[in-house]
């Protein structure tokens, strides 16, 4: 209960009781104030694929979702943001369709290595890497090319993030399951066991004790994963891990209802894995959620071939909503870890000035949130360019009436109310011009 002064979008003062100055009042009352949130994984696919995403609305369903700031993943767009001159087209793109701040991941490839600086020096959050099962325009790494990417991003002060799972295991996993007619979504999981997800996990953290890289570790799926990362941080490695949304509401006995819409990697896990998942979050062993919101077109939905279809799952406007039902309401989590979940963790690990946190000189990015607001989500809830999602039917919790970027009201009652005004954001503190 206190009083949050706000003067050139910056929170000034904070305080049981702020005496009225003429400015500008917003009551409060019977809501609470969350930080506004930070997605640290999110593929908009902008420039190239705005068909599928984009960040006009990708950043209004952020907005709609009580989130403030997002970082956009380097692949799933055209040209993907391997090189300094990709990543300004990129800006280009961007600037002016946000309407939340934003910055970008630099891509680690097969044959990028001398671009890395050059990404560096734009202020890229980090640099993301596939250990398997990367694309056409964003190949997987061999283990010397993620182990030289982690001395490179040492030597530049950078984080390196990995997608891990191994290849070896998934791929001939997957041919031999197509190879045998068995195509189904149960195929599929099993395609993508547990084991070649920890593998690389552990394969990585040791690259990265001998290499001094800060790493981070995305979307782990299981409790040992979590469990690896713990005890390599207990040696002093400095690794960070998140998690998703998915993985803490779903899990491989949903995979037929949901269909494609639960088509993820790493896959949905046992029906075990996300009770055990909440009591790492509960432990502290896992600090961050982020949505991995990854879309698609909403013509490739159907087929018969499970490994065929589209995978990504539509997240980035229901993380709060549906921790604050799954955690908070149903486990008993505490608001503030949440509040950490969803925006301080991320802010604080990849060294974001200025945001994540009510603090006097912060951002005066907030979230406004009925606690007492209990729904199913619909489809014509979501801001997405598809009003496609797994969690569409699903109960969430915690109604966003406001949502506040750099003190601008950006989001409130259900409706954008303002136009993009969202910039780009580097760890470093260069910041970009207003949009």
């Amino acid at each position: 209960r206190r009083d949050i002064a706000v003067l050139d979008g910056v929170m000034v003062e904070l305080e049981a009781t702020i005496a009225g100055s003429g400015a500008t009042e917003v009551d409060a009352t019977n809501l609470y104030v969350f930080p506004g949130g930070v997605d640290p994984h999110v593929h908009f696919q902008e420039p190239g694929h705005t068909s599928w995403e984009g960040f006009a609305t990708g950043s209004a369903a952020l907005a709609a979702g009580g989130m403030t700031m997002v970082f956009d993943m380097p692949l799933d767009c055209l040209p993907t943001t391997i090189s300094g001159e990709s990543f300004d087209q990129k800006h280009e793109a961007v600037q002016g369709s946000s309407l939340v701040d934003f910055a970008f991941w630099g891509g680690l490839v097969p044959g990028n290595l001398e671009r890395m600086e050059e990404l560096a020096a734009r202020g890229v959050v980090g640099f993301k890497a596939f250990m398997a099962n990367g694309t056409e325009d964003f190949p997987a790494v061999d283990d010397l090319a993620l182990y030289e990417g982690m001395v490179r991003c040492a030597e530049l002060g950078c984080l390196m993030a990995v997608h891990a799972e191994n290849e070896q295991l998934t791929r001939r996993l997957a041919a031999r399951a197509m190879a045998g007619g068995r195509t189904g979504p149960r195929d599929f999981l099993a395609s993508r066991p547990a084991i070649a997800e920890n593998e690389a996990i552990a394969r990585a953290l040791l690259f990265a004790e001998e290499t001094r890289c800060p790493l981070h570790v995305v979307h782990v799926t299981t409790a040992k994963g979590v469990a690896l990362v713990a005890a390599a941080q207990a040696r002093g490695v400095d690794v960070s891990c998140e998690t998703c949304p998915q993985y803490l509401v779903f899990s491989e006995d949903d995979i037929e209802e949901l269909g494609s819409l639960g088509k993820c990697a790493p896959p949905l896990r046992a029906a075990t894995e996300p009770d055990r998942l909440w009591e790492c979050i509960r432990s502290g062993a896992i600090g961050m959620v982020a949505s991995d919101h990854s879309p698609c077109t909403d013509t490739v939905v159907a087929g018969g071939d499970f490994f065929a279809l589209p995978g990504g799952i539509s997240g980035c406007q229901s993380i709060r909503p549906l921790l604050l039902e799954h955690g908070y309401a149903r486990r008993g989590i505490p608001l503030p870890t949440i509040a950490a979940l969803t925006a301080t963790a991320a802010a604080r690990r990849f060294h974001i000035p200025a945001k994540g946190d009510i603090v006097v000189g912060y951002d005066a990015d907030l979230a406004l949130v009925d606690l007492d607001v209990r729904w199913n989500l619909q489809a014509t809830d979501l801001f997405y360019r598809h009003q496609r999602s797994a969690y569409v039917g699903k109960p969430m919790r915690g109604r966003i009436t406001h949502t506040y970027v750099r003190g601008t009201a950006v989001f409130e009652d259900g409706r954008v109310i303002s136009p993009p005004i969202g910039r780009l954001v580097t760890p470093r503190g260069r910041r970009g011009e207003p949009a």
